[in-house]
């Protein structure tokens, strides 16, 4: 079984309680590392101390160094830690607010606010490390016998919106969007030869430790889609693709997942041109024998 991530190891000081503390006894160089740790605290969580160390303009060694400095044993403690604040001392309304007091009432400052959010989210597609793993997720769903796609709470409504997009390319694919003992039975349809990938955010819920089981016993590849898992399951899954959902402790947004999902669905089109069109031709047909008029509909027009 999947463990819960836990800080029992870890006092119970927030990490930017402790930068405050040792600020002042931290090298310039550490000084740059600690903020950058406070201010892009997701950002470490999906980093390596040599992506940390080149965005705080130091060395890795520096990194390493700094996290102990703060009293802890290593990075991926201090990752620990951040993920411990992130999930421990924030609910959607503290995060919601710590929105709004940013926008204030401005319109066009919330709009601004959250296309600047999802042109990071973009960015981060963009980036040449993310093509890599993208393309081993398109390698790993088009060999698959069939998909499923975890999602739970706004991220079920993502895994919803996959399976339909795959399936109707010719590649059948299921949601596994139910919570409680309702995902017992859609578990049920996991096999050997199937992908899963899992939109999944800490802390680990029993329905995603469940499912990684179910996974493992089945032998089924997982790619992980995830702003803050991936360190603590990078053991336990196939690929990890890295999409942010915004800034630390402020209103989670989904535009990059959705952003990959439509990406990872043409891309597989294109692996098989003729299937995924052959699919969408019998949509259309099937839409016709069920409206004989829906073919031959138009956008209304006015006179």
């Amino acid at each position: 079984m999947c463990p819960d991530v836990t800080v029992t190891d870890l006092a119970p000081i927030p990490v930017e309680q402790r930068v405050e503390a040792a600020i002042g006894r931290l090298s310039p160089a550490e000084q740059r590392v600690a903020r950058f740790v406070v201010e892009q605290k997701e950002a470490v969580l999906l980093s390596s101390a040599a992506e940390i160390a080149a965005r705080a303009g130091t060395s890795d060694a520096t990194v390493v160094r700094t996290a102990r400095s703060l009293g802890f044993d290593g990075l991926q403690q201090l990752r620990e830690a951040l993920l411990a604040d992130l999930t421990g001392s924030t609910t959607p309304g503290s995060r919601m607010r710590r929105t709004l007091d940013v926008v204030g009432e401005d319109a066009a400052g919330a709009l601004q606010h959250v296309l600047s959010i999802h042109r990071e989210a973009t960015d981060a597609l963009a980036a040449p490390g993310f093509q890599r793993p993208f393309a081993h997720a398109v390698e790993i769903l088009a060999a698959a016998r069939r998909r499923h796609v975890f999602g739970i709470g706004p991220s079920g409504s993502l895994a919803e919106y996959a399976a339909l997009q795959l399936s109707r390319i010719g590649l059948p694919s299921e949601a596994l969007a139910a919570t409680g003992i309702g995902l017992a039975d859609r578990l049920l349809r996991v096999a050997e030869g199937d992908a899963l990938v899992l939109i999944a955010y800490a802390p680990i819920y029993r329905e995603v430790a469940v499912t990684l089981d179910v996974a493992e016993r089945h032998r089924v590849p997982v790619l992980l889609v995830s702003d803050s898992l991936g360190p603590f399951l990078r053991d336990r899954v196939a690929e990890i693709l890295p999409v942010p959902r915004g800034r630390a402790d402020h209103l989670a947004m989904h535009a990059g997942t959705m952003l990959l999902i439509e990406a990872l669905v043409v891309a597989l089109a294109a692996r098989d041109r003729d299937r995924a069109l052959a699919g969408l031709e019998t949509l259309g047909a099937l839409r016709g024998e069920i409206d004989k008029l829906w073919l031959r509909r138009g956008p209304k027009r006015t006179p």
